[in-house]
């Protein structure tokens, strides 16, 4: 038994040192464990956030709150643990308080934005400064920025869309379901909004020159909504014709689509005439630009002449000026008695035609003699010439004058000759010498037609 006693205290001692071991390896394995990476992050205001709340980013769970405390200046150090797989963060990390949902209390959460990777780290038991970080406003502190009376206000708006979902939740129900395609569809429009940045800051910047606008007119804006208000008040007195018009509107609208489909297939047929009407189109371009410098230099004409046809009054404008006249078809046109006024009396002339008809009678008949005249035209237009003016009308000296007298019909030529008599029925053209192809030379049956005998030429020989 002694011997059995003394080959057991080995095995003993053996089994007691693997315990030992084992304990010293689980100690180490579960205390390296317990070692993890924290950061403390300072908030204006703890936001109702509690010990255990999750630490998030990007929607996945991160790690927990370890533990808040408040610093001597009144701020809130809030100590966030985070895993393993997600440490260290890094510096130019943001940390917002924000709430899972609206339905309880202690239901906050830190979101930890985490910036591009490449930065420093920040070490174990880091701080996060308060420029960095964001408290969550809750409804409290909102609804404390309002007065008394915008409060009944909000009241009032809360207890009205209660009263308008009453008995209609089954409508509403359908409506919000077609509310997700609209908001996405609002999504992907403020993403092409937000893509090109500087339109959309012009765009903003334009608008508030627009609310200051407003602001500024806001006692005309007031007038405006008041006859509004009186408007709808009035189209909602005419709920019958409105509910006739609505009745109506969807066979106005069955109808008025087979019109578009046809005027569809009209476009279609106008589409060669387009085609065709580009060329013209361009070279129609420079055309209206001068167009237009004509037009906006035209405007005051038009305005003025505008004034002249047609001005505010009486017996001041063109229009009340032509309705004085006595029809002018009547007195171009017309046959009827007609009558004169010499000195005051009346005094018939018979049933004449219109001015028009008796003037082309009158030209009909004054043909002969305007033809006859015909041929004096170079005569006149001399006369014109030379007894139109009698100088050159100034010169250096001032105001200046000649004339000229011709006695070579009545004096002897250098040539000795009788002295030219009887010529009283000159030719038309008889001052110049006849041509030698005899062009200036009119025939006997012209001569007697004109009256006129050759032997009157002013120059040449005398017969």
């Amino acid at each position: 038994m002694a011997g059995d006693s003394a080959d057991n205290k080995p095995r003993t001692l053996a089994l007691v040192a693997a315990a030992l071991v084992t304990i010293a390896v689980a100690g180490a394995l579960i205390f390296a464990g317990a070692q993890t990476y924290t950061v403390t992050a300072r908030f204006v205001n703890a936001g109702q956030l509690v010990k255990g709340n999750p630490v998030h980013t990007g929607g996945v769970p991160i790690g927990s709150v370890a533990a808040i405390e408040i610093t001597p200046d009144g701020q809130a150090e809030v100590e966030l643990e985070i895993d393993d797989a997600y440490a260290p963060v890094r510096e130019g990390t943001r940390a917002r308080i924000k709430q899972l949902s609206l339905s309880g209390i202690a239901n906050r959460y830190v979101e930890l934005v985490l910036p591009p990777a490449g930065g420093a780290e920040i070490e174990d038991g880091g701080v996060i400064g308060t420029d960095r970080t964001t408290t969550a406003v809750d409804l409290d502190e909102l609804f404390n920025t309002l007065d008394p009376k915008t409060r009944r206000a909000l009241q009032g708006f809360f207890k009205g869309s209660a009263n308008q979902f009453r008995g209609r939740g089954r409508q509403a129900r359908a409506g919000f379901r077609y509310l997700n395609p609209a908001l996405a569809t609002s999504s992907r429009l403020f993403g092409e909004l937000t893509r090109d940045q500087p339109v959309l800051e012009r765009f903003l910047v334009d608008s508030s020159r627009l609310v200051t606008a407003l602001a500024e007119r806001r006692d005309d804006l007031a007038a405006l909504i008041g006859n509004l208000n009186d408007t709808t008040r009035a189209l909602g007195s005419e709920k019958a014709a409105l509910a006739e018009s609505i009745r109506r509107l969807p066979p106005f609208m069955r109808r008025a689509n087979t019109t578009f489909v046809n005027l569809r297939a009209t476009l279609d047929d106008l589409d060669p005439l387009v085609d065709a009407s580009m060329p013209a189109a361009q070279a129609l371009g420079p055309f209206l630009d001068q167009a237009r410098a004509f037009a906006n230099g035209a405007r005051p004409t038009v305005r003025d002449l505008s004034r002249t046809v047609r001005r505010p009054g009486r017996r001041n404008d063109l229009v009340e000026l032509m309705h004085s006249f006595p029809p002018l078809a009547d007195i171009a046109l017309t046959r009827k008695e007609r009558y004169l006024g010499p000195g005051g009396r009346r005094v018939s002339v018979g049933e004449v035609d219109g001015a028009f008809p008796e003037t082309v009678e009158a030209l009909e008949n004054g043909t002969p003699e305007i033809g006859l005249g015909r041929a004096y035209t170079m005569d006149l237009l001399g006369w014109f010439d030379d007894f139109s003016t009698t100088g050159p009308g100034f010169d250096a000296l001032g105001a200046v004058a000649r004339f000229h007298a011709s006695f070579a019909e009545n004096l002897p030529a250098p040539t000795p000759g009788p002295v030219r008599q009887g010529q009283y029925r000159r030719c038309p053209g008889s001052a110049e010498a006849p041509a030698p192809d005899g062009s200036n030379v009119f025939s006997a049956e012209e001569m007697d037609e004109l009256q006129c005998e050759e032997s009157a030429r002013a120059t040449g020989d005398v017969e």
